[in-house]
């Protein structure tokens, strides 16, 4: 399979992949959630080309994570804004900061803080069970075949999908 076809693929992680599956596009989501809108701004702090910025830019509009908002008139001026579809990647970001403040951080300490608007407490957001509130990870959890494959996964030669999927945790 190729690269460019990655968005057919029976695969949630796969289709968001085909979005915001290349370095420099996570990086722009990870800049508009800390408030950078404008395109000079994106290439000052992440010291992209034009073209390239361009493109990534363009990828995220047609996959609906932001949108151009014209914020003057003449001359003509857009911003980029997060999208509610842009917004509930809010925890892959996390999730990515988490872990490179666990295993990629320096001596001078993580680079950012985050804190909770209503309390004002720094905290480091968690994934919890919402029926159990038990902090979940790869070792609590299990998956099984959802709708949008389990028919996939009746023909032949899909044993090793329906077998990978029991209800153990992998690891």
């Amino acid at each position: 399979m190729r690269w460019s076809e990655i968005d057919e693929m029976k695969c949630s992680v796969a289709r968001t992949l085909s979005v915001i599956g290349d370095r420099w596009t996570l990086l722009i989501v990870r800049d508009t959630f800390l408030g950078v809108r404008r395109f000079e701004d994106f290439q000052r702090d992440l010291r992209l080309t034009r073209h390239r910025l361009a493109a990534r830019l363009r990828k995220l509009v047609d996959g609906g994570i932001v949108e151009r908002v014209q914020y003057h008139d003449r001359p003509r001026r857009f911003e980029y804004r997060l999208t509610e579809k842009g917004i509930d990647l809010y925890p892959v970001v996390v999730a990515l900061l988490r872990w490179g403040d666990r295993w990629m951080v320096d001596s001078d300490g993580p680079p950012i803080e985050l804190f909770h608007r209503n309390c004002g407490r720094q905290v480091m957001p968690v994934l919890t069970c919402p029926a159990c509130n038990e902090e979940v990870n790869a070792r609590t959890m299990s998956a099984r075949l959802g709708p949008g494959l389990k028919k996939r996964a009746e023909r032949p030669g899909y044993e090793r999908v329906r077998s990978r999927l029991k209800e153990q945790s992998p690891i």
